[in-house]
């Protein structure tokens, strides 16, 4: 990968779309480049928006901004507000599922589309971001064009921090939004193995979530606890990349090897990302996070397949 010491300052530009009658929020960074390499859509997880995950500036962290990072390398970049999350809208009294939120993934690349003539995406997605990127992908095959699973989990199978989550499934269910605060936004950042990110960070990323949300909703946490799997191997038709950081409690390792093995396009990849627990954006070792995506993003396509003369 090549690093920088310093770089571009790239404005963001807001958009918003509809579905059904619900208003949904979506930012875009540009390529800076003139040659564009592919259009990225990153689609954010349970408890916080998607510029806090995506765009995160702090002072003297280069490229704390995954969205710089690969518009300046030449992506258009995208990320969106699930509905109930951030911008969009929370009128709906509805826990806002993962199924819900694949169609709200249908729905910002429905307006990418249409607006910048966009064919196929590079999706990237963690944790429920990844379930509801891969259940879009399993519904959508047409319009994307890799897809990238980070922090994922298929049956649930050797997860400590969903084992753990199932012991509030109840009160989950009885709500359809829960309450978040600093302390919870720490709690993701020392639950699995602390010390794998900067205090300066967490608490940037903790002001940006909670100037967004106060609470966020329960659906993909009772999915997580009591539906998986959500989502078909055996359906996912695209490239795909697995990424599980060394230390993170919710993706099982052996549980994401059963769903790798069960992906039928021969271009897949599964890496494991050392010193990584769960949010790796927001790690000290984050760096190592984008190289391998920007690898998986960028790399050629297979000029032989196997196939016969």
């Amino acid at each position: 990968m090549n690093q920088h010491s310093t770089q571009a300052v790239i404005s963001g530009q807001e958009h918003w779309t509809e579905k059904g009658g619900v208003n949904l929020f979506l930012w875009e960074k540009r390529a800076v480049a003139r040659s564009r390499l592919g259009t990225v859509l990153f689609v954010h997880g349970s408890s916080m928006a998607s510029q806090p995950t995506f765009d995160l500036q702090v002072s003297g962290r280069l490229y704390s901004s995954a969205m710089d990072f690969f518009a300046e390398r030449g992506f258009d970049t995208w990320c969106f507000d699930m509905e109930g999350y951030g911008r969009s809208d929370k009128k709906r009294d509805i826990n806002c599922d993962i199924a819900n939120g694949a169609d709200d993934v249908a729905a910002a690349t429905d307006y990418i589309m249409k607006t910048r003539g966009v064919k196929q995406f590079l999706v990237y997605g963690i944790s429920s971001g990844a379930l509801r990127a891969a259940l879009f992908a399993q519904r959508h095959p047409q319009r994307v064009a890799r897809l990238a699973l980070d922090a994922f989990v298929w049956t649930g199978e050797g997860s400590p921090t969903l084992e753990e989550r199932r012991r509030k499934l109840p009160q989950f269910l009885g709500i359809n939004r829960r309450p978040i605060d600093r302390a919870f936004i720490r709690s993701i950042f020392e639950r699995d193995h602390p010390g794998c990110a900067e205090a300066k960070v967490v608490e940037a990323f903790a002001d940006a979530v909670l100037a967004l949300d106060e609470s966020v909703p329960t659906g993909t946490y009772v999915d997580m606890c009591s539906k998986l799997p959500v989502v078909d191997p055996e359906k996912i038709s695209v490239p795909t990349l697995i990424m599980r950081g060394e230390f993170d409690g919710i993706a099982g390792f052996d549980d994401l090897v059963e769903f790798f093995k069960r992906l039928p396009n021969p271009d897949k990849q599964f890496s494991v990302m050392a010193g990584i627990s769960h949010a790796s954006f927001q790690q000290i070792n984050y760096l190592t996070v984008y190289h391998i995506l920007h690898a998986f993003f960028s790399q050629p396509e297979p000029v032989y397949r196997g196939g016969k003369s």
